[in-house]
């Protein structure tokens, strides 16, 4: 008798498929980023992230108590302030709206979730850079790693749990870690912006955090997109330095880079979709092109099958929503 090897069997039915599924997605596997902005008095919708907004403080709280309900793992927190300058002075003042968001968000949720702060000045500029400018027009990699450290604590202080750096500047968990260690926030963990890559799929971003360069780009500090060894050096310095987690950005592209990483720590690794791959999705589906639902699922599936203990995605709500009813 010939032996028939019929791998279908196990694919019969959707019982036997989610029994045999070798990844798992839950609703705590997800992180929402969320925006807020100064002195407005209504959402602003995200003309390029359909479904996003740039939101009010009490829109802010609205919607994270959403995600809370939802399951979520977690909210992302970036601001926009009214008033930018060279060196981002906005980014660690106590009544700057970063913080006066995350009083709010610590105040109301507690520890129904884990509320973390970006921590970069790119929003918080008047250049739209992630530091303040050498007199030849280059991030300050130094001074701006002394504001990161200001920011950080200032961040910490307003209930932030965790310290998100993504400036991708040399030595920014370093001089994070002290800081937070010496404002009495050992406590904190950084969740370092270890794998950052100089990517095209932020252009819907900057539209949402008002942060585009005014002149230049990114890529002589973020990560080239050729490049895996080097991310894998980058994610090593950060550990090195006190970072407790590590994240890959953007995901989908780099697929191949957090498989490595995931491979080669021993913390928990995070992955970011960003805005540009949310914006496609959400652009081919409006076309009739893409199925949303079953791409959105599948989008994220495979980002945790390449390795992400976690994911931030502007459709965590969503999902979130989504896979509680399945």
């Amino acid at each position: 008798m010939t032996l028939v090897v019929r791998g279908r069997r196990l694919r019969r039915t959707p019982a036997l498929r989610r029994l045999v599924a070798e990844t798992s997605l839950s609703p705590a596997d997800l992180v929402l980023p969320m925006f807020v902005k100064e002195w407005i008095a209504e959402p602003v919708p995200i003309a390029s992230m359909p479904g996003v907004v740039q939101h009010t403080r009490d829109s802010l709280r609205k919607a994270a108590h959403e995600a809370v309900e939802a399951g979520g793992g977690g909210l992302m927190l970036f601001g926009i302030p009214t008033d930018k300058d060279a060196v981002g002075s906005q980014a660690d003042d106590p009544e700057g709206i970063v913080q006066l968001a995350l009083g709010d968000l610590a105040a109301e949720l507690g520890d129904a979730t884990v509320v973390m702060a970006d921590l970069c000045l790119c929003e918080y500029t008047d250049h739209g850079h992630c530091g303040p400018l050498t007199a030849g027009g280059e991030v300050d990699n130094d001074a701006t790693l002394a504001r990161y450290a200001a920011v950080a604590v200032a961040q910490a202080t307003a209930g932030a749990q965790v310290i998100a750096p993504s400036g991708m500047q040399d030595g920014q968990v370093g001089a994070i870690r002290a800081a937070l260690d010496g404002a009495g926030f050992s406590s904190v963990p950084v969740l370092a912006y270890a794998a950052k890559y100089a990517s095209a799929f932020y252009g819907p971003f900057r539209e949402a955090a008002e942060s585009a360069p005014s002149f230049g780009d990114r890529r002589s500090y973020q990560l080239d997109p050729a490049n895996a060894r080097e991310a894998l050096h980058e994610v090593m310095l950060d550990l090195g330095e006190g970072a407790d987690a590590v994240m890959v950005k953007p995901a989908m592209p780099y697929l191949d880079v957090l498989r490595q990483v995931a491979d080669a720590v021993d913390v928990p690794v995070f992955a970011y979709q960003v805005s540009g791959e949310y914006a496609m999705v959400e652009a081919a589906a409006a076309a009739g092109w893409l199925e949303r639902e079953r791409v959105i699922l599948e989008t994220l599936t495979g980002i945790r099958r390449a390795g992400a203990d976690a994911v931030l995605t502007y459709w965590a709500t969503e999902v979130a929503r989504l896979l509680s009813r399945s």
